[in-house]
């Protein structure tokens, strides 16, 4: 051991310095990241300076060249990138050493993963595989007799589990060698949150928020101190052919600590299965406690065809990139698991959720309510279902049952933070604006990244006058999506409404430049001139003028419901009227969350036009 040296197929190889500290440190935490930090304080102290980055990555590959290694499918030492690296084989306690030990053949037990992923392997793989195994073996039971640095006591000690109430799953790494694999490891990490937010005392930060620290190099403690969460599951996603391997660890967010780890090796037959294994297994860690019905759920025997599960990941990897095009292509893939599969709840969900979107594609409430009520039908313990049928009640104004159905939702799935945002907008839609912002309040908690669910909270404090503290949530969400035109438009609505014209118009060019709407753009410049010239009123009239000609003849995105709010602001009857039954007729989502509580159309309220409206969109009450 003091000299490093090992034997290869009989032949001496030298294993000295820096690789071999490297392995011994990699032992100390079996299955655990060793950081590239750590290991630079282990390997060169403060005193030294070198190029560690280079010294690293040459020990490590001299390490993986002995061991037969690969870093592209290792068996003992992964990669875990812009963290470090993980013994990932499985170390088994060596037996007692005799007193001629030294004179006897080293012999070990390492175990690597449960299988290679991918297809047969070649007798040369076999080989090396083997060798790598013999001399990492000779090399472990040294340690492991010796108890080096106490690593016998290290490695075998059972680690103390802890209690955490609050988790996200970061985005997990797609390992595949085709980045057009990317859906599965998205789809994958959506599955697992979405498994461990059925557990009603365990807090689940929605996957939209943790997306956004994808790729990021921020530390671990500064994701989760962000997330506002105590632990984060972070891991990989390596599909090859028909198998899949996922490797997951649990991390103490507060100290970087790591509490558990584990590689799972399956079929792609018993993807959903596994994907229940590994929330089972967190939440067993965690010690979080789980209720007869949840755990009912998370062992519940799903039987959906692998290759429906496929076509539904893409489907999802598609819708959440809201435009016409993907909704259109995912729809195709919603439809094609239904094919495959009958009786997949989740794929109708998802077929359902393409024809109420809107984002510029296809809208068709009948069809929608049709796929959801069926999706609730086939599996009525999933809340994604009665998410997808209270949203479409919603857009349909079936008030009573809108509310039922997201109500459901929440219960089956309290972390499930679109059920709070669709629920956060019926209370907003009925008059509820104190309920409505409590609601959202749960949503951010749960999605505090999310656009939608942030845009949702302007909309709320707008209905609530409280517009200072609404201008301050759009310029926040103007950072967190700095090339999204909505916290442009957000901010010139809430500058109309204040009067403040030259605001409200510098907002307007940020929103069009976005766009790439150069009609806008010159559209603006006559709207500053004329303001200069005539004043407010007459900057707000030019203004409306302009967004309703864009309208008719399609050269931007406004909704109808915006020409309205620019009416609004000049109180105009007609117009504002006209407006809203475009707005109706074109399901803008919009307008039941602003008919009630939008500041535009105060001076309408009483008008019985208005409230003929309101009677024939069940909203007449409260």
């Amino acid at each position: 051991m003091t000299v490093g040296e090992l034997r290869k197929a009989g032949m001496r190889q030298k294993l000295a310095g820096q690789p071999f500290q490297v392995l011994q440190a990699l032992l100390e935490r079996p299955g655990e990241i060793i950081t590239r930090e750590e290991l630079r304080q282990r390997l060169w102290p403060d005193n030294i300076f070198v190029d560690y980055e280079l010294a690293l990555k040459k020990a490590v590959n001299r390490l993986r060249e002995v061991l037969g290694d690969s870093a592209d499918s290792p068996h003992f030492i992964e990669t875990i990138p812009r963290r470090g690296y993980r013994f990932i084989g499985t170390i088994a306690a060596p037996p007692s050493v005799p007193s001629d030990f030294a004179e006897r053949p080293i012999v070990g037990a390492v175990e690597t993963a449960e299988a290679h992923v991918g297809g047969p392997k070649s007798e040369t793989r076999k080989s090396r595989k083997l060798v790598g195994s013999v001399v990492l073996a000779g090399i472990a039971t040294v340690l492991l007799w010796a108890n080096a640095d106490r690593l016998r006591t290290r490695i075998f000690a059972k680690s103390r589990s802890v209690e955490i109430h609050s988790i996200a799953v970061l985005p997990l790494q797609n390992l595949s060698t085709d980045p057009r694999e990317e859906y599965f490891s998205e789809g994958i990490t959506e599955a697992l949150t979405t498994d461990l937010a059925q557990i009603s005392a365990l807090r689940v930060i929605s996957r939209t928020s943790s997306e956004h620290f994808k790729g990021s190099r921020e530390t671990l403690p500064e994701i989760a101190r962000q997330l506002n969460v105590e632990a984060v599951v972070e891991g990989s996603v390596t599909r090859s052919e028909n198998r899949v391997r996922i490797t997951a660890q649990l991390i103490e967010a507060q100290s970087d600590r790591h509490l558990w780890a584990k590689t799972y090796d399956r079929d792609f037959q018993d993807i959903l299965r596994l994907q229940d294994e590994v929330a089972r297994d967190i939440a067993a860690e965690i010690r979080i406690s789980v209720t007869p019905q949840e755990q009912a759920r998370l062992t519940l025997e799903q039987k959906t065809n692998p290759s429906a599960y496929e076509a539904y990941l893409r489907g999802r990897y598609l819708w959440s990139q809201r435009n016409a095009e993907s909704i259109d292509k995912a729809a195709s893939y919603f439809q094609q698991a239904a094919r495959e599969d009958p009786a997949f709840a989740l794929a109708y969900s998802g077929l359902s959720d393409c024809y109420w979107v809107g984002w510029g594609a296809k809208i068709d409430l009948p069809l929608a309510d049709r796929y959801a009520t069926k999706a609730v039908a086939l599996q009525p313990e999933l809340a994604e279902a009665h998410a997808s049928l209270g949203i479409v009640r919603l857009n349909e104004y079936q008030m009573s049952g809108a509310e039922r159905e997201l109500k459901r939702a929440i219960e089956l799935n309290p972390n499930y933070a679109m059920a709070h945002h669709f629920y956060s907008g019926y209370l907003l839609s009925v008059g509820r604006t104190v309920d409505a912002l409590k609601e959202n309040d749960l949503a951010r908690r749960l999605d505090p990244f999310s656009i939608p669910v942030n845009t949702a909270r302007v909309i709320i404090l707008v209905g609530s006058r409280n517009y200072g503290e609404a201008i301050e949530q759009a310029e926040k969400n103007r950072e967190l999506a700095p090339q999204s035109p909505v916290p442009h438009n957000s901010l010139a609505r809430l500058y109309w409404l204040e009067g403040k014209a030259p605001e409200a118009i510098a907002e307007e060019r940020k929103a069009a430049t976005l766009k790439n709407f150069p009609q806008w753009l010159r559209s603006l410049d006559e709207v500053a001139a004329t303001f200069e010239k005539s004043g407010l009123r007459a900057a707000e009239l030019n203004a409306a003028q302009f967004m309703e000609r864009s309208y008719q003849g399609n050269l931007g995105d406004y909704e109808a419901i915006f020409v309205a709010f620019q009416y609004g602001n000049l109180e105009n009857k007609s117009k504002v009227l006209q407006w809203l039954e475009e707005s109706r007729r074109t399901y803008d989502g919009n307008l039941y969350l602003a008919l009630k509580t939008a500041p535009e159309f105060d001076f309408l309220r009483k008008d019985p036009r208005f409230q003929d409206l309101l009677r024939r969109l069940n909203l007449a009450g409260g």
